[in-house]
């Protein structure tokens, strides 16, 4: 059987093991072979060629830094692109398709960046040989009987125009320190569009602003604006509608829908809604993260996420994941507790161009109030106010003990992940309960021995939610935008984590976030914000589930249903049937 071996390099930690016990316990190496031996870089490195998959060295290693990865059976082809010596391998691309939006689903990690970065001509596929790279013109040849041959040899030749619109647009502000949003979009209005772009996605009264001093929000909304106002054939945007609010997410992916009519567009992205309604294909990412992932044929946009939902994909009799993804059967509203844990007055709060008035609200034992509407209303004000970090103008919030996670998350901490929660969590940590419902559930168990400094968007999340209901007496807990960086998968499992400690502990949760399905899933009741984004906004009491949803999809102008297989919302095209029937009865939550 193939298989590869996988060594995290940040994971790794020869000293603290007790000098290389990998090394010490693998049975190839005590018959008198190297199969695993000190690299260069003093680290392990594996010899995949020696490997006989006995699974030793995985399972004793303090620090789960190994991965034997036994590939498809059917998997003859060699890699397309691997880092290097035990790192990650990608096996095949997304297929570009004239006049066509292929949505590109699959866990983090597992290549969907490479691969965007690979077609985008970021970088040169190397066949898997790390050491020596073939040329350009080697790997053409290698590929001259498909249509990547033919796509590449365009690349290198210049012959095809592509815009790429990147994944961490947060570095857009280090690479234009200084520059206005009316320079970068001069310089990318090849189209001459930007100016209609900029109102449809509502950054033109920006023009002026320096690009450091965006929110991520906004540089996203930049982001998209310039990548679409380049002259190009092949448009690629890797997740465009993180930071995006609801309201923001709709527009992205109307102004997408619009750009592919005469070109080919590529979408990777996690929320599930976004991509169903901007994409006419999907391609579904499988492998395993950190070890190697595979494209596989495109499929019409409800089977293919349905399938990556089930977890089994029929096309290539590939099971990828051991379970399906399940969304509840109908949106219930359950019973609030009449034990009000938090009750607020009245608040107002004013800025030099910004104004936030609240209305009185209670907040029940085991309730988790959910909050939507668009960025620049004051959703993370409301927060920081109740976690007394903003001072209210108007009212006084009583004492409250809250345990409160902000939408920018700190990454500059010295130590691991596991120390860092162990600080917060006392006595509790070791306990099996913690084990078990928060680091298991959450996926934090495997990043325990990492650095934080080093853990990617998503993986840094996730730490913040464990961190934040690790913290001891409190009433509340307060998370603005949780489900940010973090995949399909693990966005309910966040949301299924959430709800069940709040109701565990019967305490309370206020949550803001942007992902609809997540909010569904894990709200009881709602405050929705309205108002005109920077200038002024203003939230009433709290509505039930479905009648905060129904206002928020209004001022949307959109309606949802169920898929009558996986029970997953989805927007109803405009104007259809089922569309027109929910608008009639003033219905646009899913019945």
């Amino acid at each position: 059987m193939q298989r590869i071996a996988v060594v995290d390099r940040n994971k790794c930690n020869p000293i603290a093991c007790g000098d290389y016990l990998c090394i010490r316990v693998c049975p190839v190496n005590k018959m008198g072979q190297e199969c695993i031996v000190e690299a260069e870089y003093k680290k392990a490195k594996i010899v995949d060629e020696l490997c006989n998959g006995c699974g030793i060295c995985p399972k004793k290693c303090p620090f789960d830094a190994i991965q034997i990865i036994n590939l498809p059976e059917k998997l003859t082809t060699h890699p397309m692109h691997r880092y290097g010596q035990n790192m990650f391998e990608l096996f095949s691309l997304p297929i570009v398709k004239p006049r066509t939006i292929v949505g590109i689903i699959g866990r983090n990690g597992i290549g969907k960046s490479t691969a965007l970065q690979i077609l985008s001509g970021q970088i040169d596929p190397n066949l898997g040989r790390y050491k020596c790279a073939p040329s350009p013109q080697e790997v053409v040849l290698n590929y001259s009987t498909t249509w990547f041959g033919a796509y590449l040899r365009k690349v290198l030749l210049k012959e095809i125009k592509i815009s790429y619109k990147p994944q961490r647009v947060e570095f857009l502000a280090e690479l234009y320190k200084g520059k206005k949003v009316r320079e970068l979009l001069e310089k990318a209005d090849e189209r001459k569009v930007a100016d209609d772009l900029s109102k449809e996605l509502e950054i033109d009264s920006l023009m002026e602003r320096s690009i450091e001093q965006l929110s991520g929000g906004e540089l996203q909304r930049l982001a998209i604006v310039a990548a679409c106002s380049k002259r190009a054939e092949v448009y690629y945007f890797d997740e465009p509608t993180s930071f995006c609010d609801i309201m923001h997410r709709i527009k992205v992916a109307k102004v997408i829908r619009e750009l592919a009519k005469d070109v080919s567009v590529i979408v990777v992205e996690h929320d599930l809604a976004t991509l169903d309604y901007v994409s006419d294909e999907i391609q579904v990412v499988f492998g395993e993260p950190g070890g190697y992932g595979i494209f596989s044929q495109s499929k019409s946009v409800r089977r293919g996420i349905n399938e990556y939902l089930d977890g089994y994909l029929p096309d290539e009799n590939m099971r990828f994941r051991e379970y399906p993804i399940k969304f509840e059967s109908a949106p219930e509203e359950k019973g609030i507790s009449s034990l009000v844990l938090v009750e607020y007055p009245e608040l107002e709060k004013s800025f030099d161009s910004f104004k936030l008035k609240v209305a009185a609200g209670k907040i029940h034992a085991g309730e988790v109030l959910t909050v939507m509407g668009a960025n620049g209303l004051g959703k993370s004000t409301l927060l920081k106010m109740l976690a007394k970090e903003i001072m209210p103008d108007r009212g006084v919030v009583g004492d409250l003990a809250i345990a409160f996670k902000p939408q920018y998350l700190e990454s500059d901490i010295e130590g691991s992940v596991g120390e860092y929660l162990r600080k917060i969590a006392g006595a509790e940590f070791s306990s099996g309960w913690y084990k078990t419902n928060i680091l298991e559930k959450l996926n934090v168990r495997a990043i325990l021995n990492n650095e934080i400094k080093h853990l990617s968007g998503g993986e840094l999340q996730k730490m913040h939610i464990a961190a934040t209901l690790s913290r001891k007496d409190v009433q509340m807990v307060a998370m603005d935008e949780p489900s940010a960086f973090i995949d399909v998968e693990d966005r309910l499992k966040v949301a299924e984590v959430i709800k069940e400690f709040i109701s565990k502990r019967e305490i309370c949760a206020i949550i803001v976030d942007h992902d609809i399905q997540f909010v569904d899933y894990l709200g009881d009741s709602m405050l929705v914000f309205e108002g005109q984004s920077g200038k002024q906004g203003f939230v009433l009491a709290p509505f039930g589930k479905r009648e905060g949803m129904n206002k928020v999809l209004k001022n949307l102008d959109i309606t949802y249903r169920r898929d009558k297989e996986t029970l997953r919302p989805r927007i109803n095209k405009p104007g259809s049937q089922l569309d027109q029937e929910q608008r009639s009865k003033g219905e646009y939550y899913y019945v």
